[in-house]
């Protein structure tokens, strides 16, 4: 199990790489959901709220700004084909923290090998230059998730438990394995619990809630 830190020069510009260059600082995302190739994040835009949040508004690859407060926005809009290379390569992106710079943007991803990270980077060559800036590896499973807690968060992410909506059931994904569901909720949550304190601190990851339609990507659309 891995965490890489994936940098991404796209090839076409869009209105979050606007917001970087007029303040010379990256913007930093909390990302929340994907959704039918798009994305919903909050956005932190203290440096200039007013001109920013009309300029999203009337953004047209934008589908929805809500305010929360003086200094942070919920933000829909049509995603690059970034996130959906993460995510069918099955690898889990972080809400946070994820940056969009003028020119580049940095990407933190949970992947369980080197042949989905291969894979991820592959796809995000069809938007833009891409590298690799950081990769640490957790010690080994068996450091601290139990073979069989293994299976089952792997199994759980492979099989779209942690989509929205769902594309499989816990009870379904409990007769694959051979065990009751309450079995399988009790495994599960000891390994996201035991992931999340190992990794991150116990707070600082959450899976993003992701499902996709069959719509290739193209460079028409970018976040």
């Amino acid at each position: 199990m891995y965490q890489a830190e994936l940098h991404l020069q796209q090839d076409k510009e869009c209105v979050l790489s606007r917001l970087a260059r007029e303040t010379h600082e990256p913007l930093q995302l909390d990302i929340h959901e994907l959704h039918d190739h798009r994305v919903t994040f909050i956005l932190d835009v203290s440096p200039r709220p007013d001109e920013w949040t009309e300029e999203l508004q009337t953004e047209p690859a934008v589908d929805h700004v809500e305010t929360l407060d003086d200094d942070h926005l919920a933000v829909t809009k049509t995603s690059c084909c970034a996130y959906s290379a993460i995510h069918q390569n099955q690898a889990v992106i972080r809400r946070h923290p994820n940056y969009i710079r003028e020119h580049s943007r940095v990407y933190n991803v949970l992947v369980f090998d080197r042949t989905d990270l291969r894979l991820i980077v592959d796809d995000l060559r069809s938007v833009g230059s891409v590298s690799l800036a950081n990769l640490t590896q957790f010690g080994g499973r068996s450091t601290f998730l139990t073979e069989r807690q293994t299976e089952v968060l792997q199994t759980a992410v492979e099989r779209g438990y942690f989509e929205w909506p769902r594309e499989i059931s816990s009870e379904e994904l409990a007769d694959e394995l051979d065990i009751t569901r309450a079995t399988f909720l009790e495994h599960l949550r000891k390994a996201q619990e035991k992931v999340f304190a190992e990794m991150f601190g116990g707070d600082q990851f959450q899976p993003v809630a992701a499902t996709y339609g069959e719509a290739s990507c193209s460079h028409e659309a970018h976040h």
